[in-house]
């Protein structure tokens, strides 16, 4: 550096994990096959599912909702970290006021990372993703418009609208806080923010922007187009996880096929997830019926201490 040259400003975080593969495809376009496909290439994976039952990652994928809303950096060393609790200095997003970033805690060195990404909670960062990743490779799992609605409408959707709805009372709140934090980051990027809180109008989720502060992110079709234009030349490969199986998967990523010869996985399929939705309708019930009783149960102790009191003011006052 010459005389009288200013050192550049430090960066916010360490330098983040580079990643191999981002994978640009909503939820159920074939991402939890793609996920099972890419683990057993050799690569460490991020869906979805390894946010559920996280507290860390919960909170981390909470605050960069709040982080890129306020314009502040994203810290991808805390995203990417496969450390179960990635950080307990912040269980909640930072308010969008506040300056600093609201990701503010970020792993220790020894931490390992995931150099591959799929689903949400990525798939709504995917322009910071590619930014950050220039040289990743893009696989965009693709599925007709009507199918994918179909099967969203019958499974991730209902789950979602079903774990909105758990709100416990407040006393019990601190019990059931991983689980509603865990959909309100559903409600946060997927059903108020990707979809503007409209995915039940059709052809708003086919071609329509979305809300809650992400600038224009586009709904199913235009963000295939998106990520078409966006991506380089011979870094996207477009990807059926039905039609098309590990020979076009391991040519474009240089690796060879999974040792044995397995079949390509096919997981999570619609009726498969249906039985699940199912279970958490009943789940979701139950719970119902146990804050329900519980906040019966805590009125009517309440009702009786009044009572006790009442007549122990009255007594005292016959008593004098």
């Amino acid at each position: 550096m010459s005389a009288g040259e200013q050192p550049p400003p430090p960066a916010p975080f360490p330098a983040p994990p580079r990643l191999k593969v981002i994978g640009a495809g909503f939820g159920r376009t074939g991402t939890l096959s793609l996920l099972t496909a890419l683990n057993q290439l050799g690569y460490k994976t991020h869906h979805m599912i390894e946010v559920f039952g996280k507290p860390g990652q919960v909170a981390a994928w909470r605050a960069a909702v709040a982080d890129r809303a306020a314009g502040r950096p994203l810290d991808w060393r805390r995203l990417l970290s496969d450390t179960a609790d990635t950080s307990t200095a912040a269980s909640s997003p930072a308010p969008p006021s506040s300056s600093a970033p609201a990701s503010s805690s970020s792993p220790s060195p020894s931490t390992s990372f995931y150099d591959a990404v799929v689903d949400w909670p990525s798939v709504a960062f995917f322009r910071e993703l590619l930014a950050a990743n220039p040289d990743a490779q893009v696989v965009l799992t693709t599925r007709d418009f009507d199918s994918w609605y179909a099967s969203a409408a019958r499974t991730i959707y209902p789950v979602g609208r079903m774990g909105a709805a758990i709100r416990p009372p407040p006393y019990l709140a601190p019990w059931f806080r991983s689980l509603t934090e865990f959909f309100a980051l559903h409600e946060e990027l997927m059903w108020g923010g990707t979809f503007g809180g409209k995915f039940e109008d059709r052809e708003h989720a086919r071609k329509a922007g979305g809300a809650c502060g992400l600038d224009d992110d586009k709904v199913y079709e235009a963000h295939v187009a998106e990520v078409r234009s966006a991506v380089p030349p011979g870094q996207l490969l477009e990807f059926s996880v039905v039609c098309d199986g590990w020979g076009p998967l391991c040519a474009f990523l240089g690796r060879p096929p999974p040792a044995g010869d397995p079949p390509f996985p096919h997981e999570n399929d619609t009726a498969e997830f249906a039985r699940f939705a199912e279970d958490m309708r009943r789940r979701a019930k139950r719970l119902a019926v146990l804050f329900a009783a519980s906040n019966a149960a805590l009125a009517a102790a309440v009702a009786t201490a009044a009572v006790l009191l009442v007549n122990a003011v009255v007594h005292r006052r016959h008593a004098l």
